[in-house]
């Protein structure tokens, strides 16, 4: 994903040059994927350290200007307060890093039933997070209201806020969610702009299984693959595609909307009003409702306990999930031949109990040329949406020097 646009002097003039090379300095420090850096653009930060301290001599090889150039902008940037230095082996082996006197950013994940809360530097690097579980579906209200107050309390003291990532469990086009079947409480809100009153600082919403693909591309099992698609599955079923180190939107936004996929036409009434969907398959509401008889009032954990414990019920309840997934994936893996499908969400927890079926669902469905497309679980599991709304916050949050 690329840095926002930017606010610069008039394209070709000195101060122009000079504000685009200190936006090459500080992209690099924040990590953020350029065009011009192919280091950056993969996620990873070549010669630097992984706490994000950089010497002169590695931004100067990190950005391709000169050393020189380098040097007086650190200087510039230092003067502003944006990045703090530390004398070492000669000026160009001098350290410098984001300071974090230059603000702070904010992720809220919003699911069906959890409120997930972080706070980050300005190079996306989680400072701290918490995760309160919902017993009933919460309004877009109630639900701000509770991720205000979680996040005033774990920012206290650590700076200005300067941008927030939102994730939400639908369709983001033009950030107002049109159906209340997808995520009750939200319909017809415009949720960037709620979410700005509501914390007092820009913010950009993003579906939560495209904030699952971005922080499992930059931290998580896809480092390295330019392509990856990220499944989440729990109440709903969403995917996030990464193309080029790039996430898709498709044209309005909705590109990865897999759990309607139509398996088949005469299957079980899905929620979206179509029958036979992937989600009415694979969702955890499934696997729960199918154990219903056997193991009532039981939670997903307490059905994968019962897996692990040779239950053949639960067994065939998360193999049956797992088929359906994996006719779902070979559709996927047919259409876009990614590197790897990474699966995360609530139903990631079953592990290869689930997985393993998937595997077996992908090779009966998929060409065989694709058919062996890798299939791994989440490695940041349920925080890879709340870790990937931070790395957004960062990403889109504009630095300048006055």
């Amino acid at each position: 994903m690329t840095s926002p646009p930017r606010s610069d002097p008039s394209p070709g003039s000195t101060a122009s040059l000079r504000t685009a090379n200190q936006h090459r300095v500080l992209d690099v420090l924040r990590g953020v994927p350029t065009p011009w850096a192919a280091e950056a653009s993969s996620g990873r930060r070549g010669d630097a350290d992984d706490d994000g301290v950089f010497t002169q001599a590695e931004l100067a090889r990190a950005t391709g200007l000169a050393p020189a150039t380098v040097s007086s902008i650190v200087r510039e940037l230092a003067g502003a307060g944006l990045v703090d230095t530390e004398a070492g082996s000669g000026r160009r082996g001098s350290s410098v890093q984001l300071a974090r006197g230059a603000g702070i950013v904010a992720g809220v994940d919003f699911g069906h039933s959890h409120v997930a809360v972080g706070v980050g530097d300005l190079a996306g690097r989680m400072l701290a997070d918490q995760r309160i579980a919902l017993d009933t579906p919460t309004g877009h209200q109630e639900a701000l209201a509770l991720a205000k107050d979680l996040l005033a309390r774990m920012s206290a003291g650590l700076g200005e806020l300067r941008h927030v990532g939102l994730g939400l469990p639908a369709p983001v086009n033009e950030e107002v969610i049109r159906s209340s079947a997808i995520f009750p409480g939200w319909e017809g809100v415009n949720a960037r702009a709620v979410a700005e009153e509501t914390f007092a600082a820009p913010v950009h919403v993003e579906n939560d299984a495209n904030l699952g693909a971005l922080a499992e591309h930059r931290h998580g099992v896809g480092r390295g693959r330019s392509s990856s698609v990220f499944v989440k599955i729990s109440s709903g079923v969403g995917a996030g595609i990464i193309i080029g180190n790039e996430l898709f939107h498709g044209a309005g936004g909705t590109a990865g909307e897999i759990g309607h996929l139509t398996l088949d036409e005469q299957g079980p009434l899905c929620r979206c009003g179509s029958r036979g969907c992937l989600e009415a398959y694979t969702s955890t509401a499934n696997v729960l409702a199918m154990l219903a008889g056997q193991l009532p009032d039981a939670s997903l954990d307490d059905v994968v306990a019962a897996a692990h414990e040779g239950n053949v019920s639960a067994q065939r309840a998360l193999e049956d999930a797992g088929l359906h997934l994996g006719w779902g994936l070979a559709s996927i893996v047919n259409l876009l031949n990614p590197e790897l499908v990474v699966v995360g969400g609530d139903m990631a927890r079953a592990g290869e109990l689930l997985l393993e079926s998937a595997r077996i669902g992908l090779r009966r469905h998929a060409l065989d040329s694709v058919a062996l497309t890798p299939v791994l679980a989440s490695e940041l599991g349920e925080r890879a949406s709340l870790v990937g709304a931070v790395l957004l916050a960062a990403e889109r949050t504009e630095l300048a020097v006055d």
